[in-house]
């Protein structure tokens, strides 16, 4: 097949529909498994490429690195790696194909996503990449053109080609990467934690949110020393209209030592959270806000981060007013509801039973029983609220996993009630 990847049709089981781009070491397909039906993007390596006298061991290298990584990335925020075939001197990558291009589109003035969008995009990076390092990988290689689009603006983290394995035994070079985009620490060669990837999504915010690079310069030795040395420009000097609060978030992701960066991708996503709250007023709940309230539900604290998201998706989420029926008793309904902000009142016949506060859940029996069974009682918001309903059938659309632990969660929950309750009447 030699170097005319581009002209076959077929590829093993893959089915070759449309080239996608052609990079330095290969060609990106999107391809039809002809086992499954399901489309992916196909990474096929030119054997030429590994041939080359002066980067062709590094292309290999880099290849088997991404090709490890086969079935072992789990999150709704990076690129599945689902098959790969290496061989010394040829090899594919089949990956999870996302349809909506990347981030190289919106760094320019004129093609600027807004503030808002940014800040959710932020977020889930910061998820995606403090799953990848529990994982024992520093990705080494965040850029615009690394982070894609899916449906609904939603980011997918790609290309682990660079990545650090931790925990991998081969020889690993620390400057791999793209020049704009490397932390200090990865241009001096020394030791890869957390914050250098914190670092490159810095970089990459800077630019989504002023619309150019903090550091530019004529040469890459001109480039580095700006920045292991200079401070950028804050990014609100660059473009009067954002909040000057953004500056302080992006510039500590950018100090030159780790150790002025945030402690943990938590601290950094929850910072950035914060900034939603800047944009202009409106009724949207933000995925961040979703997924914030959804974490410090003490029932929920031993769900993955991707089951917390599964549960982000699934709800419907709504913003009410104050004295808001919620539910009536004797209507039927199997749903129930999750409070991530305010109060309501649960009563029966007029008689006050309950007061339930955020990070609490309602309405589980008729869940749980099924059927179109009477609700037993009302609930009325007595503050504005801000709340999650989850239908039987979102939840059974949910992975497998992911509603397990979820069950497991609502039962321990409602035994926790039970007992409570138990103990009131005992006294």
């Amino acid at each position: 097949m030699g170097g005319h990847a581009d002209m076959i049709d077929r590829f093993g089981k893959y089915e070759i529909k449309q080239q996608l781009g052609k990079g330095a070491c290969g060609t990106v397909y999107r391809a039809v498994d002809t086992f499954s039906g399901g489309e992916v993007a196909l990474k096929v390596i030119d054997p030429e490429v590994f041939k080359d006298p002066e980067f062709g061991e590094i292309y290999h290298a880099q290849f088997l690195n991404e090709a490890s990584l086969a079935g072992k990335l789990s999150h709704p925020y990076i690129v599945s790696i689902l098959d790969a075939v290496a061989t010394d001197n040829a090899g594919h990558i089949a990956m999870e194909y996302v349809p909506g291009g990347d981030l190289s589109r919106h760094v320019s003035p004129a093609t600027l996503l807004p503030f808002e969008e940014v800040v959710q995009i932020g977020f889930k990076c910061c998820g995606a990449l403090a799953y990848a390092f529990r994982e024992g990988i520093v990705h080494r290689d965040i850029k615009p053109a690394n982070i894609l689009l899916a449906e609904g603006m939603e980011p997918k983290i790609a290309d682990f080609g660079a990545a650090w394995l931790r925990k991998s035994q081969a020889v690993q070079t620390a400057t791999i990467g793209s020049p704009y985009y490397m932390s200090p620490e990865q241009i001096g060669e020394q030791p890869l934690t957390e914050h250098s990837d914190m670092f490159c999504l810095g970089v990459v915010l800077y630019e989504l949110f002023a619309g150019c690079r903090p550091f530019t310069a004529q040469s890459i030795q001109m480039l580095t020393q700006k920045i292991r040395e200079q401070d950028p420009v804050p990014p609100s000097q660059v473009r009067p209209e954002l909040p000057v609060q953004i500056d302080q978030v992006v510039l500590r992701a950018l100090s030159k030592k780790p150790e002025h960066r945030y402690p943990t991708w938590t601290e950094f996503a929850s910072e950035l959270a914060t900034l939603v709250r800047l944009g202009k007023p409106s009724d949207i709940i933000y995925d961040s806000e979703k997924f914030h309230s959804l974490t410090s539900v003490d029932m929920l604290r031993l769900l993955t981060d991707s089951a917390i998201w599964e549960l982000v998706k699934a709800g419907r989420w709504r913003r009410l007013g104050t004295r808001s029926v919620v539910i009536r008793e004797d209507d039927p309904g199997q749903s129930f509801f999750f409070l991530a902000h305010g109060e309501v009142k649960v009563t029966r016949q007029g008689r006050l039973l309950n007061v339930i506060s955020a990070g609490e859940c309602f309405g589980e029996m008729g869940y749980i029983r099924g059927g179109d069974l009477a609700r037993q009682a009302s609930v009325e918001s007595m503050t504005e609220v801000v709340l999650a309903e989850f239908e039987r059938d979102a939840l059974e659309s949910m992975s497998v996993g992911c509603q397990l632990h979820f069950t497991r969660a609502l039962v321990r929950n409602l035994v926790d009630r039970l007992a409570l309750a138990n103990s009131r009447l005992s006294r």
